[in-house]
């Protein structure tokens, strides 16, 4: 099997380069956010001293102490929902519709999706994947994978989860492979082929190959686009893509190009600073785009009083990183070796197929109205299959998948604990025989409400293996039909 080489000292350099380019980047574009026009920024407009506030930066900083607190393996959109509403403030957009519907019972992706139909497309994913790539460099389908749980939180099966997805898959493969052209690939490879951003990204991509200027590339893709409106992933995306594209391998006129495009300003800047940091690492970015800022992190859209201790600059966020690599290793290995002593050696690329979309294939697949439980034995994914709207004398269909976990053959009762007056067909109790293979067996009901007497209502399913001390309890909410 391929394998390759990375320096640890030149990975910490590159996880560095990666902070302090999306400190950069998110500096550079935060005072046009939201101009719809074409800008003509060459550098920056605020006063020297320090950074701006970037939210884009910010909530990485409550992911990493999720791992550092969960581990790699404890976390899940449902984890990093709760870290949601603990730690992050902001009501904007899908922020708030997301924490909403979390209150009111609904877990992820559903608390992504359910009434957010404008902003499950719009940028706030996308534009927080590093810290996953940085987790698992030379892993882009780990990253995405992760970067796909973060998004469906607020986004749910959105274009701006698949954006994020994108930006991951690309930023982590970064760490390996130096080649713009090759870096898109893999990138569009993780991506469904019909997805809005796969397009936008091709249609920048096309534009920059029948020599257009950038211009006339994002014109193309603001044309395209237009049926979505601003703020929207995959125009933004398509932007950060277009200063990549005509930067001819200069870190500020890429930069500079990303944000000139307008829109989403301070995200497609610290997006594109980012990936170019991590492919340069922080020796080689240019000391006039760092000497204006500095090290320090300063944040705008986390609760400090409650997660204290967070690292402070560029520095200590390098190094915090740094720590929780060897155990998303362990965790998720790969066939990117690390080495205090060995030099870099990328000779051999080519042969981890970091194309491959066979394992992105997963993340295109899933529901955003199924929410997933594992209780050892059993792994339990309830889809609702639509919004989780229920009307008085109207049946709803739920869809249980029980997949076993373990190696034997067991069996499993399902009990529909309801609001008083509901019932489950075609029984309250349903017996389950679960092989060990085929190891997946799918049970259908249908939920019958004789009555809704509030906006809210909440039951549990509750899943049962002879034999098995661990008793799963599923929650269950429906919203009152408008």
């Amino acid at each position: 099997m391929s394998k390759v080489t990375l320096n640890t000292a030149e990975l910490r350099d590159r996880i560095n380069g990666c902070w302090m380019g999306k400190s950069i980047g998110g500096t550079l574009g935060a005072p046009f956010e939201g101009r719809r026009a074409i800008l003509d920024v060459t550098g920056y407009t605020h006063p020297a001293g320090e950074p701006l506030p970037n939210d884009d930066l910010d909530l990485q900083l409550v992911w990493l102490r999720a791992v550092q607190e969960r581990g790699p393996r404890g976390i899940s959109s449902q984890v990093l929902g709760e870290y949601w509403l603990n730690y992050i403030p902001p009501h904007w957009n899908e922020y708030g519709i997301s924490k909403a519907n979390q209150r009111a019972g609904l877990l992820p992706p559903i608390s992504g999706h359910y009434r957010n139909e404008r902003w499950r497309n719009s940028n706030g994913a996308w534009i927080r994947s590093e810290i996953w790539a940085c987790l698992a460099p030379g892993q882009p389908d780990v990253a995405a994978r992760f970067a796909c749980e973060d998004a469906s939180v607020d986004h749910g099966g959105g274009e701006g989860t698949i954006a994020a997805v994108f930006t991951a898959a690309v930023q982590s493969a970064a760490f390996v492979e130096h080649d713009r052209d090759a870096l898109l690939r893999i990138g569009l490879s993780k991506l469904p082929p019909d997805s809005r951003v796969a397009r936008s990204v091709g249609i920048a991509i096309d534009a920059c190959k029948a020599g257009l200027t950038w211009q006339e590339a994002r014109a193309k893709v603001v044309a395209d686009s237009a049926d979505l409106g601003w703020f929207q992933a995959p125009a933004n995306v398509a932007f950060v893509v277009i200063g990549w594209l005509y930067g001819e391998g200069d870190f500020g006129k890429s930069i500079c190009t990303a944000v000139n495009c307008g829109d989403d300003t301070d995200c497609t800047g610290a997006t594109l600073g980012a990936l170019l940091g991590i492919l340069l690492g922080r020796k080689a970015l240019p000391a006039e785009w760092i000497e204006p800022i500095g090290e320090r992190i300063v944040t705008v859209a986390i609760d400090r009083g409650s997660l204290y201790g967070i690292p402070g600059d560029i520095g200590a966020l390098t190094e915090a990183v740094m720590a929780q690599i060897p155990a998303m290793r362990t965790a998720f290995p790969g066939d990117v070796e690390l080495s205090e002593t060995a030099p870099t050696d990328l000779s051999d690329v080519a042969g981890l197929k970091l194309d491959d979309p066979k394992a992105a294939r997963d993340l295109w697949s899933r529901s955003p109205y199924a929410v997933s439980f594992d209780f050892v034995h059993t792994r339990v994914c309830l889809d609702y299959g639509r919004d989780p709207e229920i009307a008085a004398g109207k049946p709803f269909p739920i869809a249980v998948t029980l997949t076993n976990r373990m190696p034997e053959s067991r069996h499993i009762d399902l009990r529909w604990h309801l609001p008083e007056g509901w019932t489950v067909t075609p029984s309250a109790v349903n017996h389950v025989m679960l092989d060990h293979w085929p190891p997946e067996r799918r049970v259908e009901v249908e939920i019958n409400a004789d009555r809704l007497e509030q906006g809210v209502n909440r039951g549990i399913l509750e899943v049962l293996a002879e034999g098995r001390p661990t008793v799963g309890l599923v929650p269950l909410v429906f919203m009152s039909a408008r």
